[in-house]
């Protein structure tokens, strides 16, 4: 029986693009599949601020910056908290990411076009002791262009391969099987969809026209995560964060469904680490969403006050931008799935930023005006968006009226204004001295010793009841899905292994499918900005392997 192609690849987001890529510049023919119409290709990296991990960039020296490998590797491994038997091949893939991102990583994407905007930030600053968790430095790289610049230049080069003849693009086909000739997986089946029109991220039909059915020498698997599906989500919740949230928002479109990972693990592909996963705590409903349930995360400074659901301070060090796991273990065990910013406008016009390219049009859009007249603005004009039409926000001219506000929008009324007035005045209290015992102010300091933070992430130290720094807001913070940690099991070369350990012949893996490489390079807790990385050095290496492989 003929082969329709040398290489099938199954989703076409950024770990698809990164492996297709790869196979054209080898000379190999590919199909490449997707569920969703052609507007929605580069998948969730599309939605994404783009942010990249590197290791002593130019970025990096110029801010004054010191970091190198070792430093890297330290935070890596003491985030990750490797401690399961299967953790082998997510440990080695850990090794080669660090390797990737202190040395070639960069130039690879600079030479493709790939440029970054210079101030970096500091993102999952951990809070605990030089072994544990978070970044020791500032790492987090903003792609200029944010993720539509980062997906631009690999679908440039599909589209090269299109234009070649190597390349087939099958856009509404949407898998439902794997089966084997020879023992070795060489057929993929499924459902053709019919023709959708919908803006990229909307619910697309799921009407069916007809079957498919192509056979290859290879198959990567490049299909995305769960965090579209909030009932496997919630099947997958692990019991040392408690109960699963009763209510969820989404960061990413239904179609992240996981449904792939199940038909490849009834193949005999070995999915571990399922129980790990990367759900943000500073979720805001958008208030102009494209899909159902659409949350945005903030990207937060570490000014707020962060409270619970009924006004207590949360513990150090659980402070805005510190440790997301660490929070989330917090809050599900308070027994109430959302939180709460108190601040005031000096302190979110300074330091809110809103995850996704829609929300940033000026980096998207690469206008160093925009981003100038960011910088003047009082408040960006996103972020002044949400505070005018956030079903979340409160904003008010007295703390009166904001606990009635915060009040208002939950079920019952927990914040009590003498409290809540005692917790803020007694931080207040604390700002006017050049000493304190109050951790977060500390770090609020220790945040501006850093000049990236000092220019553009932290405000000045001031008191939050403070009338010239009004008005005051409240933000309710809800849980917002997002990725997958776990995956499907692979070596260094993306092949998919079995759970005795062995290839599952012909089947490799790549991006959120395969935990970013190795069933989970993460381990229990991410560094940020790793996840794209993940997926390009994933993609990356499976579709180098299978060019290899094929005949």
């Amino acid at each position: 029986m003929a082969y329709d192609a040398d290489v099938i690849v199954i989703g076409a987001g950024l770990a698809g693009l990164a492996a297709t890529a790869e196979l054209v510049d080898a000379g190999r023919k590919v199909i490449l599949l997707d569920q969703e119409p052609e507007q929605s290709i580069g998948g969730q990296a599309h939605w994404s601020f783009g942010g990249l991990f590197f290791v002593d960039s130019p970025e990096q020296r110029r801010m004054r910056i010191k970091d190198n490998h070792a430093l890297a590797l330290q935070d890596w491994m003491g985030t990750a908290g490797f401690d399961r038997p299967e953790d082998h091949w997510p440990r080695k893939w850990a090794e080669a990411y660090v390797d990737f991102a202190a040395g070639e990583k960069r130039p690879w994407l600079h030479r493709q076009g790939v440029r970054w905007f210079p101030v970096v930030g500091w993102a999952e600053r951990g809070g605990y002791d030089a072994n544990g968790h978070g970044n020791s430095v500032p790492r987090f790289h903003i792609t200029w262009g944010t993720g539509p610049g980062l997906v631009e230049p690999f679908e440039r080069r599909v589209r090269a391969g299109v234009a070649r003849g190597l390349v087939q693009l099958r856009f509404r086909h949407r898998v439902t099987g794997l089966s084997r000739s020879a023992g070795t997986v060489d057929t993929v089946s499924g459902e053709v969809l019919e023709p959708s029109g919908v803006e990229r991220g909307r619910a697309s039909s799921r009407a069916v026209t007809g079957a498919f059915e192509f056979r290859a020498q290879a198959v990567i698997v490049t299909s995305g995560g769960i965090g579209g599906n909030h009932e496997l989500v919630r099947a997958n919740w692990p019991e040392r964060l408690g109960a699963p949230p009763e209510r969820m928002i989404s960061g990413v479109p239904a179609h992240v469904d996981g449904e792939m990972l199940g038909i490849a693990e009834d193949t005999g592909a070995h999915l571990i680490n399922r129980d790990r996963m990367w759900h943000y705590t500073e979720g805001i409903q958008n208030w102009n969403p494209i899909w159902e349930k659409h949350g945005i995360r903030i990207l937060p400074g570490p000014s707020s006050l962060w409270l619970d659901a009924r006004g207590n301070r949360l513990p150090v060090p659980l402070f805005p931008g510190f440790d997301t796991l660490g929070t989330l273990e917090h809050i599900m065990k308070t027994g109430y799935d959302y939180t709460w910013f108190v601040l005031d406008q000096k302190i979110i016009g300074k330091e809110f930023a809103l995850s996704g390219s829609e929300q940033n049009p000026d980096l998207t859009g690469k206008s160093v005006k925009g981003v100038l007249q960011r910088a003047r603005a009082d408040v960006p004009g996103p972020v002044q968006a949400f505070m005018d039409k956030g079903a979340d926000f409160v904003v008010e001219k007295d703390l009166g009226a904001l606990v009635r506000g915060m009040n208002a929008l939950t079920k019952e009324p927990l914040i009590d204004e003498a409290r809540l007035r005692h917790e803020i005045t007694a931080r207040d209290r604390e700002i006017a001295n050049p000493f304190t015992k109050d951790l977060q102010v500390m770090a609020v300091r220790g945040a501006r010793a850093y000049l990236g933070d000092k220019l553009i992430r932290t405000a000045t130290p001031h008191r939050i009841l403070d009338p010239k720094a009004g008005p005051l807001i409240a933000v309710r913070l809800n849980i917002l899905t997002r990725k997958t940690l776990g995956g499907l099991e692979t070596d260094l070369s993306s092949r998919v292994l079995t759970e005795g350990g062995d290839p599952l012949s012909g089947v490799y893996a790549a991006g959120e499918a395969a935990g970013f490489g190795g069933g989970g390079v993460h381990g229990y807790r991410s560094l940020e900005g790793t996840f794209l990385g993940g997926c390009l050095f994933s993609g990356r290496t499976a579709g180098r392997a299978a060019a290899k492989a094929v005949k």
